[in-house]
């Protein structure tokens, strides 16, 4: 395995660990019956990235059912992980990571949200969308100058990759619109929290 799928994976792996605690099955059975299959759902390496997490100091694992005949291993983010995954996921968006890596750019917008807040979240996609428009040009150049006859089976090639860049590009500007849209909704439920905490903590401070 080379270097980046190694670097995706212990991503992978610090963004599930971050949802909740988890033991090398439990991994395995999301990266095998989810769609972050494509991240790995091999147990030759699963395990491995777990061992470097934890020998890096960004997991730490605990024995459950120590005294039993099925004792088991579980996970956690330690605070090195955490600042890790968040320093992972505040990464700026680059154009090798659309032209190379874009499965990566959409696992640290799915934890981003969660580990960061949507604000986070949402740049990652303007990034993404952004980068996209600003290669686009550069993809229907190309496309202008191939040769129709003697390479048209290049260029039906080309068009499928800049129709899949327009549709990311769009999907990426609908979600960040709609996500916009519940920034008010959220502001003011946390309003309300936060005005109910109070009211909380100024009936409770009255003398009877």
């Amino acid at each position: 395995m080379s270097d980046r799928p190694i670097a995706l994976l212990e991503l992978a792996i610090r963004g599930l660990l971050s949802q909740q605690p988890r033991s090398g099955y439990d991994l395995l059975k999301v990266f095998s019956e989810t769609a972050m299959g494509g991240f790995s759902s091999s147990p030759g390496a699963i395990y491995p990235a777990l061992k470097r997490l934890e020998r890096a100091g960004s997991i730490t694992g605990d024995v459950e059912n120590r005294d039993t005949l099925r004792p088991r291993q579980v996970y956690s983010l330690t605070a090195a992980g955490v600042e890790t995954l968040k320093r992972q996921l505040r990464q700026s968006v680059t154009r090798d990571d659309i032209v190379r890596h874009a499965d990566g750019i959409m696992l640290r917008f799915a934890f981003a949200g969660e580990v960061l807040g949507p604000d986070a979240a949402i740049r990652i996609l303007e990034q993404f969308a952004q980068e996209i428009e600003c290669y686009l040009p550069e993809l229907k150049a190309q496309l202008a100058g191939l040769p129709k006859e003697e390479a048209r089976y290049g260029v039906h090639a080309l068009q499928h990759g800049i129709d899949m860049y327009c549709t990311d590009a769009r999907w990426a500007r609908r979600v960040v619109k709609e996500l916009k849209q519940r920034a008010p909704a959220r502001q003011a439920k946390r309003r309300t929290v936060a005005t109910g905490q109070r009211e909380r903590l100024r009936r409770g401070g009255r003398r009877p």
